[in-house]
């Protein structure tokens, strides 16, 4: 697995398959464990990201890290972290679905690289890519719910979080931080509320 994971980082770095490709400093492929039962999928990379070739360094990623910390998880040992895109767009304007579905071929290909038993989506652009569902984030985090055989747990994203930073109970950080002991419960074997259909009524 790691000669094929290794095979496919090195294919992300030669993409051109979008305008992306034109302005960016680094291919964003991952930062992790590469056989992590845990993955972590955000949107795109920002300005630190793209600058050091990593997802997740910047204020967003030191507080995922930090929540990760605090339900008992390491974010290099039990988790592989990453985005839908790996080239961030500019201004860290939300990805067109142009640019989306070039793009999704290398996380598809990523999963079944890692193949991780979870995913942790973060935000409404991840989730609504990924379970091709067009539910409010609000509604579909915090539920369990399947897809090609992994469980998925949906959430806020972080950068959400920073401009919510309240603590209290019901707030997005506290509603965050419940979704993600969750995911360590499920790591330790104990999924509940696990729904059967991601897609609308």
């Amino acid at each position: 697995m790691r000669v094929s994971l290794e095979d496919f980082e090195e294919s992300c770095l030669q993409c051109q398959r979008c305008d992306l490709a034109k302005e960016r400093q680094h291919v964003v492929v991952s930062r992790g464990h590469p056989s992590a039962r845990l993955m972590v999928i955000g949107e795109a990379p920002g300005a630190d990201e793209d600058a050091r070739g990593r997802p997740f360094v910047g204020r967003s990623g030191r507080l995922l890290d930090e929540c990760l910390a605090d339900v008992g998880l390491d974010q290099e040992e039990d988790a592989y972290i990453c985005n839908l895109i790996k080239c961030r767009p500019p201004g860290n304007r939300r990805p067109s679905p142009a640019e989306l579905k070039a793009c999704r071929p290398w996380l598809d290909r990523q999963i079944r690289e890692v193949n991780p038993e979870i995913l942790f989506i973060l935000g409404a652009t991840a989730t609504a890519t990924l379970l091709e569902c067009r539910t409010p984030i609000s509604r579909l985090r915090g539920a369990w719910t399947e897809w090609n055989g992994r469980y998925v747990m949906p959430s806020f994203h972080p950068s959400y979080l920073l401009r919510n930073p309240s603590r209290e109970p019901g707030k997005p950080r506290a509603l965050f931080m419940a979704d993600l002991t969750s995911v360590k419960h499920a790591l330790n074997g104990v999924v509940s509320g696990l729904a059967s259909d991601s897609s609308d009524p």
